[in-house]
């Protein structure tokens, strides 16, 4: 059996108690491993392109304030 497999069955065994607290413990553990994960990038130039052409589309007035 995967370690994935293995997990799932796991998963599938909580109470509704401890699925509302494994969900709550996931979702802020993605959260916090999506942000890292996005500063990385930032901090290695992966989004610089993407930055220039937000800011020229800005200059050219292609952008709307929210």
């Amino acid at each position: 059996m995967s370690k994935i497999e293995t997990i799932e069955k796991e998963i599938e065994s909580l109470t509704p108690d401890e699925m509302i607290e494994f969900r709550t413990w996931f979702m802020e553990y993605d959260s916090e491993m999506w942000d890292r994960k996005i500063e990385d990038d930032i901090e290695a130039g992966k989004l610089d392109d993407l930055a220039e052409e937000a800011m020229v589309s800005h200059k050219q007035g292609k952008s709307n304030e929210l």
